[in-house]
């Protein structure tokens, strides 16, 4: 693992990442990695998505579609996300308010649910997008659980209406299989292995930074 970021990190000689979020949690997951990086948002992207998609495609298209929201210059490698929580064939984004967000919780507890982040690294030569899924298990949660997380957290920001780093997590989750980063946000284990790859991919220019 150590080998594996410096090689990442190796690249940022010559490469300027930029992390396309302003979540707090991306930003602590990303810079875990030890790579120096910058934050640049557009606000209104369209983040609507076609009928009929998988579980996968839609975090993985709404992610694309960000990444093609940016101008790029020749150095800078842009990372887009999107997070969503799939429960039975329902998509759960971030609540619009406290009432929706006691709802979503009220819909998880007792239940397993999928939570998918759709990742795309982009230059301007070209893109990559890919998803992670980890399956989440609620114990059942009382009213007065579900109440004290959303007048005392902040769930609006979540999808899903919950951040399993948070007092919810502790008291709530009862099983976890797969990326517990990815629940967070960013599967930053597969990310360092797929920006390992899209650099592999590129042309001298690039391939120069590494070292194997």
């Amino acid at each position: 693992m150590v080998e594996e970021t410096y090689k990442i990190m190796k690249t940022t000689d010559r490469m300027k990442i930029v992390l396309a979020s302003n979540s707090p949690r991306r930003k602590e997951l990303l810079g875990a990695l030890e790579v120096d990086f910058e934050v640049r948002t557009i606000d209104g992207i369209d983040e609507n998505y076609p009928q009929g998609l998988t579980m996968t495609g839609i975090p993985e298209h709404i992610s694309s579609k960000k990444a093609m929201a940016y101008a790029l210059a020749d150095d800078e490698l842009l990372i887009t996300a999107d997070t969503i929580v799939y429960l039975e064939g329902e998509v759960l984004g971030k609540p619009a308010n406290s009432k929706e967000a006691y709802s979503m919780l009220r819909k998880l507890s007792g239940k397993t649910h999928q939570v998918i982040t759709g990742v795309t690294l982009r230059n301007i030569q070209r893109s990559h997008t890919f998803s992670c899924v980890t399956e989440v298990t609620f114990a059942h949660l009382t009213d007065e659980q579900i109440k004290h997380y959303v007048d005392t957290y902040s769930p609006l920001d979540k999808a899903g209406a919950y951040g399993i780093q948070e007092w919810i997590g502790y008291v709530g989750v009862t099983r976890i299989e797969g990326s517990y980063y990815n629940v967070m946000g960013l599967p930053v284990q597969r990310l360092n292995q797929e920006m390992k790859t899209f650099m592999d991919n590129e042309n001298d220019t690039f391939l120069d930074n590494f070292i194997y």
